[in-house]
C-alpha cells in the first residue's frame, strides 16, 4: 500500500468516527426532546377511589349526586317505566343536580317532583326543587336552551335563596350558563348547621368543552363575589371532560386543575352508558367542605340502559 492509499484510508477512518459521534449525539438529543414533549405533569389534587379511612354509616353522611338525564322532556316523562326507575335512582341520594332538562313548557321538572313525593309513605321529609330559568340567554346560544335543577330531601338540605345563573353577558363563555345553588347542610336531627355549600351545575357544549372548562375558574371568581361569605364551592355536572372532546393534556392544564381544586371523579372512570369508556361527568371542589369531605365517591352502575339516560349518576359523600 503506497503513501497515498494510506492517507486516504486514514481520512476515511476519521470520517467514520466523526459521523458515529454526530449520529449518537443526534439520537441522544431526539430522545431528550421526546421526553420534553411527551411527559405531562399532573398537578391536580385527586381523591382516590373510596380512600377514606373512617367507615361511616349511610345516615351519617349526605350523599350528593349529579345526573345528566338525556333529553328530559315530555316524551321521557310520559314513560311510566322510565319515570319509575328515575324515582328509584333518586331515592339513593339526598340531593341530585340534574342536567339536560328540555321542556319548553317548563312543566316536566314539577311533574317529576310530584312523582318523587308521591312515592313517599309515612315520610318525615319531602323532596323539594331548586330550578333554573332556561339557559342560553345570549342570542347565539338560544338554539340549545335547557334547564338545570337541584332536587333535595328537606330533612338533609335546606336551600338558601332561589339560585342564580352565572352572568355570562360579558365574555359569553358558555352555551348554557352554569346554575349556582346555595344549600345549608342539616344534621341528623334535621337542624341547621354552620355548613353551607354552593353547588355549580354545568353542562358544557361538547365541541367547546375545553373552552368552557377553562372558563369555570372565572365562574368561581364570580361566585366568590356573589356569595362573599362562602368558601365551599363544588362544580359538578356533565363536563364532557374526556374522549374526543377533551384530552388528558388539555384537562391537566385547565385553571381548575391547579392546587386550589380537588377532583373527585378520576380520568379512568366510566360515566357513560355506551361501549366506550369516557369520564364525561365530574365533581370538582374548592375545599374539603370544612373537613366534611369523606373522600367517598362513586359512579352509579345500577341503571337499566340508555333509554333512561346515556349517562350514569356520579356521587360523593359529606359528613352531616
Amino acid at each position: 500500500m503506497n503513501s497515498s492509499e494510506k492517507s486516504l484510508q486514514t481520512i476515511s477512518l476519521l470520517a467514520i468516527i466523526i459521523l458515529s459521534v454526530v449520529s449518537i449525539d443526534l439520537l441522544t438529543d431526539k430522545e431528550r426532546d421526546a421526553e420534553t414533549i411527551y411527559v405531562v405533569i399532573d398537578n391536580r389534587n385527586q381523591i382516590e377511589n373510596n380512600s377514606t379511612i373512617e367507615i361511616l354509616n349511610r345516615s351519617d353522611v349526605a350523599r350528593i349526586a349529579s345526573f345528566n338525564i338525556k333529553v328530559f322532556g315530555d316524551t321521557k316523562m310520559s314513560n311510566e317505566t322510565i319515570v319509575s326507575e328515575l324515582v328509584t335512582i333518586f331515592e339513593r341520594y339526598d340531593l341530585v343536580a340534574v342536567q339536560e332538562i328540555k321542556d319548553i313548557d317548563q312543566e316536566v321538572p314539577y311533574l317529576f317532583l310530584d312523582e318523587l313525593n308521591g312515592n313517599l309513605t309515612n315520610s318525615s321529609f319531602e323532596w323539594r326543587l331548586l330550578l333554573s330559568q332556561r339557559t342560553g340567554i345570549q342570542e347565539d346560544d338560544q338554539n340549545s336552551q335547557e334547564q338545570y335543577a337541584y332536587y333535595y330531601k328537606s330533612n338533609v338540605f335546606s336551600a338558601v335563596g332561589n339560585g342564580t345563573l352565572y352572568d355570562d353577558s360579558g365574555n359569553d363563555s358558555f352555551q348554557r350558563e352554569p346554575f349556582l345553588g346555595k344549600f345549608n347542610l342539616l344534621d341528623s336531627e334535621g337542624n341547621h348547621t354552620d355548613t353551607e355549600i354552593v353547588l355549580i351545575n354545568i353542562h358544557t357544549k361538547p365541541t367547546l368543552a375545553v373552552e368552557e372548562m377553562n372558563a369555570l375558574d372565572e365562574v368561581i371568581a364570580w361566585a366568590r363575589n356573589y356569595f362573599p361569605d362562602e368558601n365551599d364551592f363544588i362544580i359538578l355536572g356533565d363536563f364532557n371532560a374526556d374522549c374526543s372532546y377533551a384530552s388528558y393534556n388539555e384537562i391537566v392544564n385547565l385553571p381548575i386543575s391547579s392546587e386550589n381544586y380537588t377532583w373527585l371523579i378520576p380520568d379512568d372512570a366510566d360515566t357513560t352508558m355506551s361501549d366506550s369508556r369516557c369520564a364525561y361527568d365530574r365533581i370538582v371542589t374548592t375545599s374539603d367542605i370544612e373537613g366534611k369531605l369523606t373522600g367517598t365517591w362513586g359512579v352509579d352502575e345500577n341503571i337499566s340502559g340508555p333509554e333512561v339516560s346515556d349517562h350514569k349518576p356520579i356521587w360523593f359523600d359529606i359528613i352531616r
